[in-house]
């Protein structure tokens, strides 16, 4: 009976209308990096029981709806104007207030800066469109509620159409290397099948870059020579300076003396020497006179 009545209103063209007027199925999130909604929400449920998200359940005022469901009819682009600040988690939607609140504990992802972080945006109804993905600007406090102005003016990436694996949109995109500490990472899905555009905030932790100092290299000169020490002064020499001073002048004149001058110094002993050779002479002539005299006279 239900069958033929059911037959009935779609050949009465009423089903359609009654279609329309069921509440849309869900269609997507992040699922990597860990999206606040995929950890706390219905469905997700991966880290419900933390800190964060019972506080965040507690500020929603009672569960969640369908962490795959965080979306905004009929923006066509037009994010500011549709998401209030303070609001981009929840995408300004009552079920999800409680994703707003500002804490620094939500399930995050570690990540490094200047480094391809992978993306894996969980597809429970897939549609056709672009993703925009923002990362907050370097200073952004955490336990202060997301604005506008806490993100990048330009998305890090704008992704068509990426290929769909294993139930995900699979993309990737590199990360500055200029961030530290906590950030978000913002994603805008807006459809182009639908009329609707999905909000999600993924926390990132950027771990810190280790900085070694490098050691100091010695580094010697091709033509340098080693260094000559003295050796220790003996204890009954007086210790003198080293210097580098030319040679005395009196030094340098001894060394360069005329060998003219030195026969100054040789003349008194050739007279000396001559007189001595004519004494001489004298003496052989008197005593050869004298033997002559005498044996004269012998005659």
């Amino acid at each position: 009976m239900k069958i033929r009545r059911l037959a009935a209103a779609v050949a009465a063209g009423l089903l359609p209308p009654l279609l329309a007027a069921v509440p849309a199925l869900a269609h997507g999130a992040p699922t990597t990096p860990i999206s606040r909604s995929a950890a706390c929400a219905a469905g997700g449920g991966t880290a419900t029981g933390t800190a964060a998200c019972k506080a965040a359940r507690a500020a929603n005022g009672g569960q969640f709806g369908t962490f795959d469901n965080v979306r905004v009819p009929d923006v066509n682009g037009n994010d500011r104007k549709f998401v209030p600040d303070g609001k981009l988690c929840s995408g300004g939607l009552p079920d999800f207030k409680g994703l707003d609140i500002a804490r620094d504990d939500f399930p995050s992802t570690t990540v490094a800066g200047g480094k391809s972080l992978a993306i894996k945006y969980q597809a429970t109804l897939p549609h056709t469109g672009s993703f925009r993905i923002y990362l907050t600007k370097q200073g952004y406090d955490p336990k202060q509620k997301l604005t506008w102005d806490d993100l990048a003016s330009k998305p890090l990436a704008e992704i068509k159409d990426p290929p769909l694996r294993d139930g995900s949109y699979q993309m990737s995109v590199k990360l500055p290397s200029d961030r530290t500490g906590r950030h978000m990472l913002y994603i805008v899905w807006q459809t182009s099948s639908t009329p609707d555009t999905y909000y999600s905030c993924s926390d990132l932790v950027f771990k810190k870059t280790a900085v070694t100092a490098a050691a100091p290299v010695a580094t010697k000169s091709a033509t340098a020579k080693p260094k000559k020490t003295a050796p220790p002064p003996s204890a009954s020499k007086p210790v003198t300076e080293e210097t580098t001073e030319a040679p005395a002048a009196t030094e340098t004149a001894q060394a360069i003396t005329p060998v003219g001058d030195t026969s100054k110094v040789t003349l008194g002993h050739q007279i000396v020497a001559g007189a001595l050779v004519v004494g001489a002479g004298f003496l052989a002539y008197a005593l050869i006179a004298g033997f002559l005299r005498k044996r004269r006279e012998n005659r």
